[in-house]
């Protein structure tokens, strides 16, 4: 099979749909190396997708196409993909490019979720309108609608209104560099580059309301917990909120936070925590727990959306409204080794159900039962 994808989160974004299209990508061509896989881009940002050489790849070959980058992922891209023989197209984020139905190409989207219907207030009007445009067309035509939690699948079902026999719920991969084992030397490297104490409690994802920092940064403080916290990930304008919360109790000392980490420190990062606090009020996936999971790092996580589904038995819950239930989490884990060690075991249990090869072979199904009704 010639598989075509829509790469562009692969090449632009370093973090979240980046690393779900990059670790499908890898994975497949690890896997299934018999089949080609052709990549299709509006534009390469060097030094995010190092693995880009294993690929056919595409992007605009004129003038025109190169300045109406949109315009080329959108409508052109229909007329590229015949002319690139192209047997299935995979939309990797959400998306397929109009007149695709009409094509001789089959098609696959995954749905990764749909907060922006869930949680409009947090989104402008113009974006939901314009996600909903892209999400609701993609849904129509595609052969088969991949999610990547039943949490997600259901959201499908009731939002959108896809028949339920159209979706395959098939989990996203994590990098194989979480399986790894982190030897202490790699470990005290990372600890010191990044000037982290030698014990903390690790948050990371994108700092937004929906994450839920300023519950975690309220537990610590309740519960006069004195190990320190490194929030890891980007900022948003809600960042600010927890700089003022973290002034007003004068926590300045007992709070580090770190931008732009490159993929490969994640695991020791993981590993020198004493958990991850990973207690958002919604998930699509929740892709972090898998990581820590495999990293040999405890979990703290939310009892609401897809979080329990991906994380098992392997992980403390709590509801993620109740700063007394989080406070409780973390005393417990920091208190009890025995509980940690069981965490951390369980852990690496659960993360295995997740690992590349697996979720690609799932991936593969979907493919094949695409193309024996096509």
């Amino acid at each position: 099979m010639r598989i075509g994808f829509d790469a562009k989160r692969a090449f632009l974004n370093s973090t979240g749909l980046g690393n779900y299209s990059r670790n499908t990508l890898i994975s497949l061509k690890k896997y299934f190396p018999d089949n080609e896989y052709v990549l299709f881009t509006p534009e390469i940002r060097n030094g995010i997708f190092p693995e880009q050489g294993d690929f056919e790849v595409y992007s605009p070959d004129n003038t025109v196409t190169k300045i109406l980058k949109s315009f080329w992922r959108s409508i052109s891209l229909n007329r590229v993909l015949m002319k690139k023989e192209i047997d299935l197209f995979h939309g990797l984020s959400q998306e397929l490019p109009p007149g695709i139905k009409n094509s001789q190409v089959r098609s696959v989207v995954t749905i990764h979720d749909l907060i922006f219907m869930r949680f409009p207030h947090l989104y402008k009007p113009i974006d939901r309108k314009i996600y909903y445009r892209k999400v609701k067309f993609a849904t129509e035509v595609a052969d088969k609608v991949i999610a990547i939690s039943r949490q997600t699948k259901d959201d499908i079902i009731k939002y959108l209104k896809v028949e339920p026999e159209r979706i395959e719920v098939v989990y996203q991969p994590i990098s194989s560099r979480f399986f790894d084992v982190t030897d202490t030397k790699a470990l005290s490297q990372v600890l010191k580059k990044y000037n982290l104490p030698e014990k903390y409690i690790l948050s990371l994802g994108t700092i937004e309301s929906r994450k839920n920092h300023l519950n975690i940064l309220k537990a610590i403080q309740s519960g006069n917990i004195d190990v320190p916290l490194v929030i890891v990930g980007r900022p948003t304008t809600y960042v600010q909120n927890l700089l003022d919360y973290i002034s007003e109790n004068n926590m300045e000392r007992k709070i580090h936070f770190l931008d732009k980490v490159p993929d490969e420190d994640l695991p020791a990062i993981y590993r020198g925590a004493q958990f991850l606090a990973y207690v958002s009020f919604f998930e699509g996936f929740g892709l972090p727990l898998i990581e820590a999971m495999a990293s040999g790092c405890p979990v703290v996580t939310s009892n609401t959306s897809c979080l329990p589904e991906v994380a098992g038995d392997a992980a403390c819950f709590c509801d993620p409204g109740d700063v007394d239930e989080i406070k409780g989490c973390f005393i417990n884990l920091l208190d009890n080794r025995k509980l940690r060690e069981g965490l951390i075991e369980k852990g690496r249990e659960r993360a295995m159900r997740f690992s590349p090869k697996i979720s690609v072979a799932a991936l593969m199904d979907v493919y094949k039962k695409v193309m024996v009704n096509a």
